[in-house]
């Protein structure tokens, strides 16, 4: 059991990568505690994975919200171990000239603003025990350009540096912050980006996978749910202030369209007859 009765936060743990995440952490050992809006979804999984799972109502734009959640798991579990900022939304998609500024506020809340409490109250709990991990889940669109809306990416971007500040703090009271940053992943989330419909992970699925440069392959929760596992165990014991990205290749400039490489691109052939 990688996390043996380790106590674990999780939030927007109510479906999506955070669902996987759970079931992950359950599955090696560790105490859930599920905190959503989604109360009714929250709660059928928390039943569903059994006795070491606890689902908590939690708005992490609501600092009170998010002290509550991390108050009742340490009342409960008697310790923090490690807590996953996990909550999202996409937010405005629209051209920067017509983002409404009140929608822009909205969204960095939740994101930055929500990943920002998540931490705050983490700390205060594991720096009593001079021990924890704190995850939180960045995105492709917080380490490069042009691969989300504006808001979201900007948002991203902020938990990136964020978690790499708040690292370099952390790490002397015995924490570890790193982030993950998920490519497009198979979520209801990225179906409402990319369909405007939650439930149609189908179809979803196909545009996932025809925007992989690893063939046949669309991104899926479990795949953030098993990095988000080796943050959170002993074997990361000397990672910290890093951002993993899981996203198949995308952000190294990889196309499902793209020539193999033993054979030379247009340039290198060019570059070769000049003796570059």
């Amino acid at each position: 059991m990688r996390l043996d009765r380790k106590v674990s936060v999780i939030t927007g743990a109510a479906s999506g990568i955070g669902e996987a995440t759970a079931k992950r952490f359950i599955e090696e050992g560790a105490y859930v505690v599920i905190g959503d809006i989604q109360d009714e979804r929250g709660a059928q999984l928390a039943e569903e994975l059994g006795p070491n799972a606890r689902f908590q109502h939690c708005d992490v734009t609501k600092e009170e919200s998010v002290a509550s959640l991390m108050a009742y798991t340490n009342n409960e579990f008697g310790k923090i171990d490690i807590v996953m900022n996990n909550a999202g939304i996409v937010g405005n998609r629209g051209p920067i000239a017509t983002i409404p500024a009140e929608e822009f506020k909205v969204t960095l809340d939740i994101l930055l603003f929500g990943t920002f409490l998540g931490i705050k109250y983490a700390a205060q709990y594991m720096q009593e025990n001079k021990s924890g991990v704190i995850i939180n889940i960045a995105s492709t669109a917080g380490v490069t350009g042009g691969l989300g809306p504006h808001v979201y990416a900007a948002a991203k971007h902020g938990v990136v540096g964020l978690t790499k500040n708040v690292a370099a703090e952390l790490c002397r009271s015995g924490i570890r912050v790193n982030c993950i940053a998920p490519g497009s992943t198979v979520t209801p989330l990225v179906a409402a980006a990319y369909m405007d419909d939650h439930n149609n992970l189908e179809e979803v699925t196909e545009v996932v996978r025809s925007k992989s440069p690893i063939l046949n392959r669309p991104g899926l929760p479990i795949d953030v749910a098993n990095a988000a596992l080796y943050l959170a165990s002993d074997e990361s014991g000397n990672t910290n202030g890093h951002c993993l990205v899981v996203d198949g290749g995308v952000t190294t400039g990889s196309t499902p369209n793209d020539p193999p490489h033993s054979e030379p691109m247009p340039f290198q052939r060019e570059a070769g007859k000049s003796g570059l």
